[in-house]
């Protein structure tokens, strides 16, 4: 995927399936954008516009200090 050509139409769908299963198989949208030479943004947006539940993000939860 050449970085920062617009892609529309039949090849945007078919880039959007591939990042969603990408995405669904477990890969973070960084990782994604990484392999694919393309921004985390449009990453992100690409999966948001084909309708993907994006995750929380990742890291250990604080706990509250015990009184």
């Amino acid at each position: 995927m050449d970085k920062g050509k617009r892609i529309t139409g039949a090849a945007r769908d078919q880039v959007a399936a591939d990042l969603k299963a990408a995405y669904e198989g477990g890969a973070s949208i960084r990782s994604i954008a990484e392999s694919t030479n393309r921004s985390y943004g449009f990453v992100h947006r690409i999966l948001t516009e084909a309708g993907v539940t994006l995750r929380g993000r990742g890291g250990a939860m604080r706990s509250k200090p015990s009184s």
